[in-house]
């Protein structure tokens, strides 16, 4: 691909962008921003709620794991049908009926300031950190693809994408956010569908001979039911499956805010289950045309370093047509500015309410406005400090580092919905960093401990459950509590 085309499908792309935050964002004020005028329909929150569970992360990382983990994505897959039926049921009528804007305010509610704080401080460490996880990762594509044909430094590669994103979500905040996150989702859809069949068509085969080449390779395994030891051993995924939807979506506000913009508690719920029986089928494709790039490099005796790379070099330098660089650079940069901007608004929703108490505040306007671009500055310095440190799969990284933050969280949210125990308002701040360092030092040394057995996302529960017992221990019988 050359310059003059990379720079014209983003320049293209930033303009939609913006005239869909444009449109969505006019008439907006403080409730629409952090709420979305509670005015979206459930049709288009399903359909954002797909795109805002996945980023460019997804769309780099899941085609790629392939060669490893043949299809056992699947299988966490499986467990997260289950997860979005739990919040479904049992999270979204309990933030509608408290009628929250931060889902941590339920926690000052339950327990107290001291948890409200804890856990809206453990959610913004986690974000921040993923969310700039997922955008340097998109980063470093482009660096590749342009901005080093230019000898521009990465530092400018960064700024220039976190101040585009923090321009087109500073009016319409959630609003923007909804939209945008559909037309994330529609153009994902539409680049990977397109790819798998340029792929299928250089393959010299159609869809029933793609579809048998890909049943008779190695690659789609889905069910790993032999060894426990195994990390994608079947029952290991599913179980964390639930816990990490449950957690990464139902007690992140970052997900959460498309959902509770709907307008009744009947509508989330119908666009959170319409959203995961869509979710499961883009994951398949994105899954299909994983297997069908290592085949197709495999027949040209080809071969990547690291899964993360296949997509973009099959689709810029493999002899594919030019149009499928075009999908994959449109469908990278729309999965992360959505994604980057979603982050970015629910970031400034909870640091604005929940640490800085400033939801009824007149001076809210002003603080929003300097949260926002303060945290924008920010995730522009992590990205470029994670430039500095690459290594494992972006997309199990980012599953690995909120087995570890969203753990606290929890384990928290477990003591207020299921028990009518208070804990001491110290223990919280101090269980939410003795839980992680515990559940580490367990993951690290399982192999030994445990004959072999190898931790995966799972480590979540067990962090969760070292909290959850930890705060039972130090509590106390709370008779006025409302779960």
């Amino acid at each position: 691909m050359t310059p003059a085309i990379i720079i014209s499908t983003l320049v293209g792309y930033v303009a939609l962008l913006f005239f869909v935050a444009w449109r969505s964002s006019r008439n907006s004020d403080s409730r629409s921003f952090f709420t979305g005028g509670r005015s979206t329909h459930r049709v288009v929150a399903a359909i954002a709620m797909v795109g805002a569970a996945m980023s460019g992360v997804t769309y780099i990382s899941v085609p790629g794991t392939v060669a490893a983990d043949n299809f056992s994505y699947l299988q966490t897959c499986l467990g997260f049908v289950v997860g979005y039926a739990v919040i479904a049921y049992l999270l979204i009528p309990l933030y509608y009926r408290l009628g929250v804007v931060s889902l941590y305010e339920y926690l000052d509610q339950r327990f107290g300031i001291t948890a409200h704080r804890t856990g809206a401080w453990l959610f913004f460490i986690s974000k921040i950190a993923s969310a700039s996880l997922r955008a340097f990762v998109v980063c470093v594509v482009l660096q590749g693809l342009l901005y080093d044909k230019f000898d521009i430094p990465f530092v400018v590669n960064a700024g220039v994408m976190m101040t585009l994103v923090w321009l087109y979500t500073r009016r319409g905040g959630v609003k923007s956010v909804v939209w945008v996150e559909m037309l994330k989702t529609i153009l994902m859809v539409i680049s990977v569908a397109l790819c798998i069949i340029f792929v299928i068509k250089a393959l010299d085969t159609d869809i029933g001979g793609a579809i048998r080449q890909i049943a008779d390779s190695d690659y789609s395994q889905i069910l790993h039911t032999d060894n426990p030891l195994d990390r994608r051993y079947f029952w290991k995924q599913f179980v964390a499956g639930i816990f990490l939807v449950v957690a990464m979506t139902g007690l992140d506000q970052d997900m959460m805010q498309t959902i509770l913009s709907c307008r009744t508690q009947r509508d989330a719920q119908r666009s959170m289950i319409s959203s995961i029986a869509i979710q499961v089928v883009v994951i398949t494709l994105f899954l299909m045309l994983g297997a069908l790039l290592y085949i197709y490099i495999g027949s040209r005796g080809l071969c990547v370093e690291r899964g993360d790379d296949l997509f973009g070099f099959v689709a810029t330098e493999c002899g594919l047509p030019i149009v499928a660089g075009v999908l994959f650079l449109l469908g990278l940069v729309a999965s992360t500015y959505s994604s980057a901007g979603s982050a970015l608004t629910a970031l400034t929703t909870s640091f604005t309410i929940d640490i800085l108490k400033r939801r009824d505040s007149d001076k809210v306007i002003t603080t929003r406005k300097r949260v926002h671009i303060s945290i924008a500055a920010a995730m522009t310095l992590i990205i470029v400090i994670f430039n500095q440190w690459s290594g494992a799969s972006a997309i199990t990284l980012i599953f690995t580092m909120v087995s570890y933050t969203y753990g606290p969280l929890l384990g928290l949210f477990c003591v207020g919905l299921f028990t009518r125990r208070r804990p001491q308002g110290w223990s919280i701040p101090l269980l939410s960093l003795a839980a992680p360092a515990m559940s580490y030092a367990i993951a690290k040394n399982s192999a030994t401990w445990f004959g072999g057995y190898q931790f995966s996302y799972e480590i979540l529960i067990v962090n969760a459950f070292i909290m959850f017992c930890g705060l039972l221990l130090l509590s106390k019988r709370d008779t006025n509590a409302e779960r």
